[in-house]
């Protein structure tokens, strides 16, 4: 096929659409200006564009001579892309448009898992209840849903899709969370990624770090991982494993997730508030109480708590551990984080930032998630945007 008509007018066709994607509504004089097409081959394309929905006549040029030109745009309403966050403790929804904006968003609690494989073929039966809920509000069907994107707490292997580890509320769910298991469930394309490499694509997209060449998101929750990406692409390494920084070990041989995440911080809570309890019957005195949660603990901290704020001051430490390997391997230009304790970053960029400014022979800029609970999903809004205008390309040649 390559070189005949049909094959040059379709590259044609693919070649104004994306410059309408990147450029917003254009003349067809502008269109061909930009492209470096010929007007007849721009007229010609754009009436078959149309023919397929894929692009729209809108409202006049603002030329100052002359009749006024039509404007041509590409046509984001199409069709649609989703987005689903399968977190520890919530499912996160978002429904898209094909120009990446978040039309609708939904949070929903995650099943307990502790029936095994009842509890996760209950998971699939309540996520498509909850897809179809979504798209019968929206006044949309499942011809109009091109592709979905999956991000969980788990290592995806790149060539099968399967999942080889998961944060331990998800454990016993890997092959029913697995790309060809959610395949079977959803009548439409399906991409299965890391949460983590998500949330990164998601804030390099639309968060913190747009347009940052090397950066680093570093989430911190329930588990604990690293997405990182340079020059716009993520780094996944064998096995997808990039970025699993569970596995890193700490002073005494810890698991940096068994020391950072949400258990690890109660359990550092708790060991100091013991270690610091005076005897007798001032015992109880403010500032020496037991903190149930993560969120307690921080909230206690920004109202001045002594003991809450000498917590999260060690526990600042040890973020900083991890990070200073991070340093001085990648040396990133900028470190976000993210996850329900990385996103207090009230409390803890600033004890953060003194030590990198202190002790850090690489200094990168830290900051904290834009894009805060959003994140994953956004970023699985963009793999699945990404996805769906390819297939719209290459359906064009075929």
């Amino acid at each position: 096929m390559a070189g005949t008509p049909k094959y040059i007018r379709n590259l044609n066709e693919n070649l104004i659409m994306d410059a309408l994607i990147a450029t917003g509504a254009m003349s067809r004089a502008d269109i061909s200006r930009q492209t470096g097409l010929s007007k007849p081959t721009v007229s010609s394309a754009i009436e078959h564009l149309i023919e397929r929905n894929l692009v729209l006549e809108t409202g006049r040029a603002d030329n100052a001579q002359g009749r006024k030109a039509t404007l041509i745009r590409f046509n984001e309403t199409a069709y649609y892309v989703c987005g689903i966050d399968i977190g520890a403790t919530r499912i996160r929804i978002a429904l898209s448009d094909l120009n990446g904006e978040i039309l609708d968003y939904r949070t929903y609690p995650t099943l307990s898992v502790q029936c095994g494989d009842r509890a996760g073929t209950a998971i699939l039966d309540v996520l498509r209840s909850h897809m179809g809920e979504l798209l019968t509000e929206n006044q949309l069907n499942w011809e109009q849903i091109q592709c979905i994107g999956f991000g969980i707490p788990g290592v995806v292997l790149p060539d099968s899709g399967d999942i080889d580890r998961i944060v331990a509320p998800l454990e016993g769910l890997e092959k029913l969370l697995s790309l060809e298991s959610l395949s079977e469930a959803f009548p439409c394309e399906v991409i299965l990624e890391n949460d983590v490499n998500l949330a990164a694509l998601g804030e390099y997209r639309r968060g913190a770090a747009a347009d940052s060449n090397l950066f680093v998101f570093f989430s911190i929750g329930t588990g604990t991982g690293a997405g990182i990406m340079v020059n716009g692409q993520l780094l996944r390494g064998m096995g997808g494993l990039t970025g699993e920084l569970a596995e890193m070990l700490l002073e005494e041989d810890r698991r940096l997730e068994d020391v950072l995440s949400a258990e690890g911080l109660m359990e550092l809570a708790k060991r100091q508030l013991n270690a610091n309890l005076p005897e007798g019957p001032d015992s109880g005195i403010e500032g020496h109480r037991e903190h149930q949660t993560p969120e307690e603990l921080f909230e206690a901290a920004r109202s001045g708590e002594t003991q809450a704020v000498q917590i999260l001051k060690q526990y600042s430490q040890m973020i900083a551990s991890a990070l200073r390997h991070i340093c001085v391997v990648l040396a990133p230009h900028l470190i976000v984080l993210g996850g329900g304790i990385g996103g207090n970053g009230d409390v803890l960029l600033p004890f953060l930032r003194q030590i990198v400014s202190e002790q850090f022979p690489v200094k990168p800029a830290l900051i904290c998630s834009e894009l805060g609970e959003r994140a994953v999903v956004t970023g699985a809004v963009q793999v699945a945007l990404q996805q769906t205008v390819l297939n719209l390309q290459q359906e064009a040649l075929e």
